[in-house]
């Protein structure tokens, strides 16, 4: 049995937060219904058309949905969103701040009259404060939280490449309405539920706000090197990079005899212990990289395999879909689209006994005569645009 069947969730989403949020409900057997705008619909659907003429962002983020379309600015569509919620379980929106309020979807509004609703709402920087109008898209979040000032070369600050502000609040979400379906179960009553993009990309921003608040400075931008352990992070070898990572004294140890082949390095002033090596890491990178030299990556990360020493190699997108792990544990599965069956990987939960629902894409307003009927509603005088 999938664990959250019979659960009713209304998205009135878009982009990548909350429908990153409502899919691993939908994953996980809860009927999702997404509200999306006549026409055009969740702006998400435009950004490519990379997926056989779909957006790669909204196969990622939509399957297993039911498009419902609702035209928002009409007291008909209004009313009809209304009605979803008041039968809904959870209900998420991630509209410009304000917006659910008036068009009478806000916590207060909903909960009076379905007590027992979880009302999730997720924003760029919260309610209230001087932030709390300010656009918010996921580069943006990632400067205001400091993430774009650590990350990148010493010469280039850069972004991370995927939008791991929308997928952190997202997360938060998913994980807070998991908590308060159980606090639903033991007092009968729902919850409102606020995420912010920017205190969600915070909270993942602790190792280097706290090296920064009690270190004096800020740790420095290393690309794919780490900046208080070495060695850690990509090494060229003959043909190729290794990317490896030492944790300990004793792995530092067994990295010089085994993989250096010179067991009198790990004492050396220089290196004796991690401090060392990190100040003295051009010195160090330059010793390792003579001894690579010898052999391609795969070969020295057999080694480094044999010996213990973690390792990794640096794989493209390409490499990633065929991936052996993911292969060999069967993550992969087959689903409906518009265009077509598509191939996509299933939840990282597993949940014994549970089979992960990989449902369709939905088409624009596909579900919306299904569920408008459900509520006794005539679709033509909601879900048309004027």
């Amino acid at each position: 049995m999938n664990p959250l069947k019979g659960l009713t969730v209304v998205a009135l989403e878009q982009a990548v937060a909350a429908p990153f949020a409502s899919r691993q409900l939908s994953d996980l057997g809860a009927r999702v219904i997404k509200v999306e705008r006549p026409e055009v619909g969740d702006f998400a659907r435009g950004y490519d058309e990379t997926v056989r003429g779909l957006a790669s962002h909204f196969v990622w983020l939509n399957r297993g949905k039911e498009s419902v379309c609702l035209d928002l600015k009409s007291p008909e569509g209004q009313v009809a969103a209304q009605a979803l919620a008041k039968k809904a379980d959870v209900f998420i929106q991630n509209l410009a701040p304000g917006a659910a309020d008036r068009l009478g979807l806000g916590a207060g509004q909903l909960r009076e009259v379905n007590p027992e609703l979880i009302h999730v709402s997720i924003s760029g920087y919260g309610a209230g404060g001087p932030y709390e109008t300010k656009k918010a898209y996921d580069l943006l979040v990632q400067c205001e939280a400091g993430l774009v000032s650590i990350t990148g070369t010493p010469e280039q600050p850069s972004k991370v490449g995927i939008s791991i502000a929308d997928i952190a609040s997202g997360m938060y979400a998913y994980t807070g309405i998991l908590t308060a379906l159980l606090q639903r179960n033991l007092s009968g009553e729902g919850a409102t539920i606020e995420i912010s993009m920017l205190e969600a990309l915070a909270e993942w921003m602790g190792y280097p706000l706290n090296y920064a608040m009690y270190g004096g400075a800020a740790p420095a931008r290393t690309g794919a090197r780490h900046a208080a352990i070495y060695p850690y992070g990509p090494f060229a070898c003959g043909q190729g990079l290794v990317f490896l990572g030492l944790q300990n004294e004793r792995e530092w140890a067994t990295f010089c005899e085994k993989i250096l082949g010179d067991a009198e390095l790990a004492a050396d002033s220089r290196f004796a212990r991690n401090s060392l090596r990190v100040e003295n890491a051009d010195v160090l990178r330059n010793e390792i990289e003579r001894v690579l030299a010898g052999n391609t990556a795969e070969e020295v990360a057999e080694k480094l395999e044999a010996a213990g020493i973690a390792n990794a190699l640096l794989r493209d997108m390409h490499e990633l879909a065929e991936h052996p792990q993911l292969e060999a544990r069967d993550r992969w599965r087959d689903y409906n689209s518009p265009v077509g069956r598509l191939r996509g990987l299933i939840p990282p939960v597993t949940v014994v006994g549970a089979e992960p629902i990989m449902g369709a894409i939905p088409d624009i307003g596909e579900h919306t005569d299904q569920v408008l009927a459900e509520l006794g509603l005539a679709p033509s005088s909601v879900a048309t645009k004027e």
